[in-house]
């Protein structure tokens, strides 16, 4: 193989539309894992390896096994078809780099939120970010084994309306996190049709 037939198109040519989705939840529920099972392309991450100095700063208590953290933001991509790609984008979960939210929620066309049902409470911030900004969103409760919650107990502990679709899925898993995203376009489309005359 040349070195032409073997140099990769650039992005932007690849698709006339780039859809882009944030992934955010709580610090540990699985973000990173997700965009990298779901991506076609090597995800580019922003892992740095956890240290003592972190202790005194993040909460390490329910993700003891965790060595590394996204002090950025973790990027996938997955074809939709000839014209259309979808640019995934994993939010870091600690407070101390919420700041970067903001931007990471410009031009997106709505989000995920990763939520570990063993710490339901660390999934506030993400959802009020969202709502501050009219973002549309479906939840995604993470199997990490903890304990059983009933739909309605979600709802009720994370204030979730009807409206908002709730799925479970594990991160690992390429399919359940392709289920997730589709979830998310589907509910998209009900919204854009909702609101056509």
């Amino acid at each position: 193989m040349d070195s032409a037939t073997s140099e990769r198109t650039p992005l932007a040519r690849t698709a006339d539309n780039g859809l882009k989705i944030v992934i955010v939840g709580g610090f540990g529920v699985g973000k990173t894992t997700l965009v990298r099972s779901v991506s076609e392309i090597r995800p580019l991450n922003t892992e740095e390896t956890m240290t003592r100095a972190g202790e005194a700063v993040d909460d390490l208590a329910a993700v003891g096994t965790k060595t590394s953290t996204t002090v950025a933001f973790d990027f996938g991509r997955i074809t939709l078809d000839a014209r259309n790609v979808l640019y995934l984008f994993g939010a870091p979960g600690q407070e101390r780099f919420w700041f970067l939210w903001d931007r990471l929620f410009s031009g997106t066309l709505g989000a995920v939120v990763l939520v570990d049902t063993r710490r339901l409470s660390d999934s506030w911030y993400a959802i009020d970010r969202l709502e501050h900004h009219g973002m549309p969103f479906i939840v995604a409760c993470n199997d990490f084994g903890g304990p059983v919650h009933t739909e309605q107990e979600i709802r009720e502990a994370l204030d979730l309306g009807p409206h908002v679709p709730l799925v479970e899925c594990d991160a690992r898993d390429r399919s359940s996190s392709k289920y997730v995203l589709i979830n998310l376009v589907e509910h998209l489309r009900g919204l854009l049709q909702e609101t056509r005359p």
